[in-house]
């Protein structure tokens, strides 16, 4: 996996750790990391043997401490929605994983590294952590999807007040408005908590973890119709070899061994 030169991939029993590996530079993204993101994501969906993904930053300050501000310092309005909308899709792209996708913010998560965290399934800080959509300060507003994630996460009236003020937040109170799943007090218990999760998580049938993961998205696209979703998605579990092995195997008193077909 040599072929990155901004991120830091690792494989252990199938679950890929990402690192964001630009630590002089607080690890923020430019357009070559979020490419680099693009590819490392697009093999958490070819590669069987890739089961559950954990995405964090390198150092001990930052997890993602915003974009590139001498590129952004360089857009004009034609050029400035393809960067937005770019980094939209990459960032959507981990979203609609079907396999889970968690964010160790190990450090600052400001900007694009708000919204990277929030494209991920769930979220584990350490104590230290500060989140924001500091974006006014530049002049801008956040552009990686988020107003719409974060507003979806904490609720119209926060998010707007986190985004109109620009102002971080500790990840106690992070924890606390539900942008934050877990908060650990140490970098040792982040690693833990989020293999402990991961492993968890993995350990379950791997069809209908995708499926929880599409259901739970659909409340959020409009035009779709999530309870028909669900339905759909219950319909397709049952069908699956893996629904007659996990029902087998509680009536029968054991372990299940789940193949995700």
């Amino acid at each position: 996996m040599s072929e990155f030169n901004n991120l830091e991939l690792t494989i252990d029993e199938g679950v890929l750790t990402i690192t964001v590996n630009r630590p002089d530079k607080m690890n923020a993204l430019n357009l070559a990391t979020v490419e680099e993101l693009r590819t490392a994501i697009q093999r958490v969906y070819d590669d069987s043997e890739i089961h559950g993904v954990i995405i964090t930053g390198a150092g001990d300050k930052a997890f993602v401490a915003g974009a590139d501000i001498k590129e952004i310092a360089e857009l004009n309005e034609v050029n400035a929605r393809k960067f937005a909308e770019n980094g939209q899709e990459v960032f959507a792209q981990i979203e609609n994983c079907h396999k889970p996708v968690i964010a160790a913010v190990n450090g600052f998560a400001l900007g694009g590294g708000c919204e990277l965290a929030m494209a991920c399934h769930i979220r584990v800080a350490i104590h230290s952590a500060k989140f924001g959509q500091p974006e006014v300060n530049l002049g801008i507003i956040p552009g990686y999807g988020g107003t719409q994630r974060l507003t979806h996460l904490v609720g119209k009236g926060k998010a707007l007040e986190l985004m109109m003020t620009g102002e971080m937040i500790p990840a106690e109170e992070a924890r606390s408005l539900g942008l934050v799943n877990h908060v650990a007090q140490s970098a040792e218990e982040l690693k833990n908590k989020c293999q402990d999760l991961i492993r968890r998580i993995t350990a379950k049938a791997p069809l209908a973890i995708g499926m929880v993961i599409d259901c739970v998205n659909a409340v959020h696209r409009p035009e779709e119709n999530g309870y028909q979703t669900e339905a759909n998605n219950f319909a397709s579990c049952c069908k699956s070899d893996d629904f007659r092995e996990g029902t087998a195997a509680f009536i029968e008193k054991r372990k299940p061994e789940f193949k995700g077909v």
